[in-house]
């Protein structure tokens, strides 16, 4: 085989790699069961409620994500769903650092490994599997290739004839991100920032189509929500991990909210070690990284800007003034308790982190060649990305294998299926004990998201509440409050009917309030109870809450828009895919001859 068939393949071996890190990472999660861990919910089948489409009384912050599982969960198990976009989504990170950092520094495939094995495998990554947040890594995933198309549309100065595939793949991956909210907002900076003031209105107006599902919803739902608890600032600000600080911890890709989900490297001294291995790497390459170059000018300094930007702002989020700030724009400003959770914008650093590691990789290769170290002929990129790589592995060494045996599949008892198959008719559902977190003796000892919202085909009311570090951050539910309250001081079946409730789900053995509930269920007419689940029936005439009509058809038509310009980014993936193999079968074939 000639070295350029040789080259044309070695680009296929960095996806192949980042699939197999992939796998070590999720390798226990993917043997039969569910996902549920903390805010992680998977189940077999979910439906197309008010709630899914993020027209309920909370805020939309799992908009069009619990739209799309409702979707397909008919056709396929949604425990396989979210399994498969979990590891798409950590696959694509990897692949996605190495392309770019081939488009951008024209770097072997020795270093683009170093750059996927750091997408992948990274505090960042390990923490928000712990926390639950799946579907916010699709948007981490799509980072490298929204600066990477971003790029290639400002410096191609091309009709859009000739440019209409890359517009279609920047279409379809702020699709991607705009899973969730945060990912929107994520890939919108990325892109905004790089597309150039040529293409900028343009790209808005691609972002908001990508962003339509929870646009609507907000615009939709907003009026019967109360705004966001300022106290979940503080909440969910940035913290410090052993011996770093808060500054520390951002800039090792660490410091989410929540001390339990991380992983046990993390919670040590060790945390230092791996930070400042982490930061090494990184530092072997920044000069060479933000040396001007003749591939897309400027945008090596932007993510090494926004990288920078990512560890800051977050980091002085943290300290008194700037929880001052984050509470006043969560009470005044509608939609900013997007902002709370300020860790999650650490994902904005990965593109540069991935950037440097590669380019210092490949700088030490070339000072050892320069001193004579390695015999004539026998070039040390190979070797110098295995002890990059090997490095990346040892900084965080629980990350293999589920971050620590931490994901593992469960198993929901089988009367599960059988209350969701007997939730027919008006009226939403209530849940006891109060609250919206579970401990269930077959879950793992983790808190973990009530799975009844996603596992029942009628709206449950959530309240939003939020137990954090010992406190409770107030939710945006107003009904579903009440319900609660309701219950939980005994109030009359009647009161339940003129709240919209028609049915009462009672979860045992998980703790929680369930004040004088007793006095108001038995009122009600129980239709199912085994060891884990008791369901009721409410009396009566239910009072509708459901969402309008006219509102469901715009939160339709949103989700379909999204669904397009999802779709469309698919379709130019395949197209380009399929041309640039035509291409190389052709290359290789002249070259045989």
């Amino acid at each position: 085989m000639n070295s350029r068939v040789r080259g044309s393949w070695s680009r296929f071996v960095p996806a192949g790699y980042s699939l197999a890190l992939s796998l070590l990472v999720l390798g226990p999660l993917l043997g039969p069961g569910y996902l549920l861990l903390r805010d992680a919910v998977s189940t077999p089948r979910s439906y197309l409620t008010d709630s899914a489409l993020g027209l309920g009384d909370a805020a939309p912050r799992a908009v069009p994500q619990d739209a799309l599982i409702a979707t397909l969960s008919p056709l396929l198990d949604g425990g396989l769903i979210v399994k498969a976009i979990l590891l798409t989504a950590l696959w694509l990170a990897g692949w996605g650092a190495a392309t770019l950092t081939r488009y951008l520094l024209h770097v072997s495939t020795g270093p683009q490994l170093v750059a996927a094995t750091l997408a992948i495998w990274n505090p960042y990554v390990a923490e928000r599997l712990l926390q639950g947040h799946w579907s916010l890594l699709t948007g981490y995933a799509a980072l490298p290739w929204i600066a990477l198309h971003a790029t290639r549309l400002r410096t191609i100065p091309a009709p859009f004839a000739r440019t209409w595939p890359v517009w279609a793949a920047l279409g379809g991956w702020l699709a991607v991100a705009g899973l969730t909210p945060t990912g929107s907002l994520l890939a919108g900076i990325m892109a905004f920032l790089l597309v150039g003031r040529r293409n900028l209105l343009a790209t808005v107006a691609l972002w908001i189509t990508s962003s339509a599902p929870w646009l609507a919803a907000t615009v939709l739902a907003g009026s019967g929500a109360e705004p966001s608890d300022p106290a979940g600032v503080a909440a969910f600000a940035a913290r410090a991990e052993p011996l770093l600080g808060t500054l520390g911890s951002l800039a090792g890709l660490g410091g989410i909210w929540n001390s339990t989900a991380v992983p046990g490297s993390r919670t040590t001294f060790f945390a230092l070690i791996g930070t400042a291995i982490l930061l090494a790497l990184v530092a072997t390459g920044i000069r060479s990284t933000l040396r001007p170059g003749a591939t897309a000018p400027g945008t090596r300094q932007v993510l090494a800007g926004l990288a920078l930007a990512a560890i800051v702002i977050p980091a002085l989020g943290a300290t008194g003034w700037g929880l001052s700030i984050g509470e006043f724009l969560v009470a005044h400003v509608p939609g900013a308790g997007l902002l709370r959770d300020t860790q999650k914008f650490a994902a904005l650093t990965m593109p540069a982190f991935v950037l440097c590691a590669a380019g210092g990789c490949r700088a030490v290769a070339e000072w050892i060649a320069r001193r004579g170290e390695v015999r004539r002929g026998h070039g040390p990129i190979g070797a110098v990305a295995a002890v990059f790589v090997v490095l990346v592995l040892i900084s965080l060494p629980d990350m293999a294998w589920g971050v620590g045996g931490e994901l593992r599949p469960v198993t929901y008892p089988a009367g599960w299926q059988r209350v969701a198959s007997k939730v027919e008719g008006p009226g939403d559902v209530a849940v006891l004990p109060g609250g919206m977190f579970r401990k269930f003796r077959w879950s793992g000892g983790a808190p973990v998201l009530d799975p009844a919202p996603r596992m029942l085909p009628r709206d449950v009311l959530q309240t939003g509440e939020l137990p954090v570090q010992g406190a409770t951050v107030s939710g945006e539910g107003m009904r579903a409050g009440q319900v609660e309250r309701l219950l939980l001081r005994g109030g009359s079946a009647a009161e339940l009917a003129r709240l919209g409730v028609g049915w009462v789900l009672v979860e045992g053995g998980t703790p929680g309030p369930v004040g004088e509930s007793k006095i108001t269920l038995g009122q009600l007419n129980s239709v199912y109870s085994d060891r884990d689940l008791q369901l009721y029936r409410v009396p009566g005439e239910i009072t509708p809450h459901d969402a309008s009509a006219a509102a469901r058809r715009v939160s339709g038509a949103a989700h379909l828009v999204w669904g397009v310009l999802l779709c469309g980014g698919i379709i130019s993936a395949l197209v380009r895919f399929l041309s640039q193999s035509r291409t190389r079968r052709r290359s290789a074939t002249r070259s045989a001859a």
